[in-house]
């Protein structure tokens, strides 16, 4: 867990350098104070000083999130411009953990973090349904397609691509799939050369995994083949799209299916080996969906990120600092979801935040059965 200090200008590469060898403990003990407030935001009504009044006064906010430190940090930065008297803690963790986590905060403890933000879109929205999140009604919310939110309770932030990566420098131009036919083709036709070169989620340990795998059978009629077939090349399964990238970046794996295309497209800038393609039949979108907490300690600090996250100060922060494709319709520029879907054309594919998220998975037992059948369908062919 990482604590971002109460200072109006965080030095946050330091802070991530400190963090490499410091216990979280020690990162929180040195706190800055200011005594200048937040500012209500531009056309915000004037009663919203009382909020920034009571999330100061609270003077923390906790979030849980699966959305990388590195490349959130800038984010969390302005945040903190622009409410330099709120401290900032900040997990990154895995999607199941996060979840599972919470749940269990919800049964047992007095209090849950202020805010989850999770790409697990399935998971967040049956947090949500339970009733096990606050709901807020935030001046920003009309700025979002409804697709992307939920009854004032789970809020969609992002609009991100669903990839299939692979290595430039192993795979030829004439080779790369243009649509998941041809990726099932390509893996059965050169099973031998493909042989322990392509990874893909765990599903089991990944919720995102699993929902995406969940999405891809009710589009492709070949799902199953497909999975086969990745079964067939003997394929890894890691448990996020970190650890894809670094697989075929360092050239141990050639392809990476169901990868964030975001994260994928970040790291293609970095290293010039990882190229990403987005299928043409179809493209699932994912958007990093936003809840309180039911106990949160800080309502009023997590209804401040809110409406930060959702504005469009915060959305062009996360399309141009965390390289993040933002959400919000008003938000235009190359790193906007606007400009993805254009791109992306008739293949995009949103997964909408509502209850046919958690509809295949009634109650535990069916969702281990999917499992089940996913691992056989892996590994039938090793």
């Amino acid at each position: 867990m990482t604590v971002f200090p109460r200072c109006r200008r965080c030095a946050v590469g330091a802070l991530l350098a400190t963090f490499a060898v410091l216990a979280p403990a020690a990162l929180g003990q040195e706190v800055i104070r200011f005594a200048a407030k937040g500012q209500v935001p531009a056309g915000y009504p004037a009663q919203y000083a009382a909020l920034i009044a009571a999330a100061e006064q609270e003077g923390q906010l906790v979030v849980h999130s699966t959305t990388d430190l590195g490349i959130v940090a800038p984010v969390i930065e302005d945040f903190q411009a622009m409410f330099p008297r709120i401290e900032v803690i900040y997990r990154d963790m895995n999607s199941t953990d996060l979840y599972n986590g919470y749940l269990a905060d919800v049964a047992t403890s007095p209090t849950t973090a202020d805010v989850l933000w999770s790409s697990a879109m399935d998971l967040q929205f049956r947090v949500a349904n339970a009733g096990n999140a606050q709901p807020y009604d935030s001046p920003e919310g009309g700025a979002f397609p409804a697709w992307a939110r939920w009854k004032n309770v789970a809020f969609g932030t992002t609009y991100e691509p669903v990839a299939v990566v692979y290595n430039a420098r192993l795979l030829g131009a004439e080779e790369v799939p243009r649509t998941h036919a041809d990726l099932a083709r390509l893996l059965v036709d050169k099973r031998d050369r493909f042989a322990g070169k392509v990874v893909t989620y765990d599903i089991e340990r990944s919720g995102l995994g699993l929902m995406l795998a969940v999405q891809d059978e009710r589009a492709f009629p070949g799902f199953w083949p497909l999975v086969a077939a990745l079964g067939g090349t003997t394929a890894q399964t890691v448990a996020t799209t970190e650890g894809m990238l670094a697989r075929v970046g360092s050239g141990s794996d050639v392809i990476a299916y169901n990868a964030l295309g975001t994260y994928a497209r970040a790291e293609s800038s970095r290293n010039p080996a990882v190229a990403f393609t987005h299928l043409n039949d179809y493209t699932l979108v994912v958007t990093r969906v936003m809840l309180i907490g039911k106990k949160a300690a800080n309502p009023n600090a997590a209804r401040l990120w809110v409406d930060y996250l959702l504005s469009k100060r915060g959305q062009g922060m996360l399309a141009n600092r965390a390289l993040l494709f933002s959400l919000r319709e008003d938000v235009e520029g190359p790193n906007s979801g606007g400009a993805a879907a254009k791109a992306l054309g008739g293949s995009a594919r949103p997964i909408p935040l509502g209850p046919e998220l958690i509809a295949p998975f009634p109650d535990p037992a069916a969702r281990l059965a999917f499992i089940a059948k996913w691992q056989k369908a892996i590994g039938a062919q090793r």
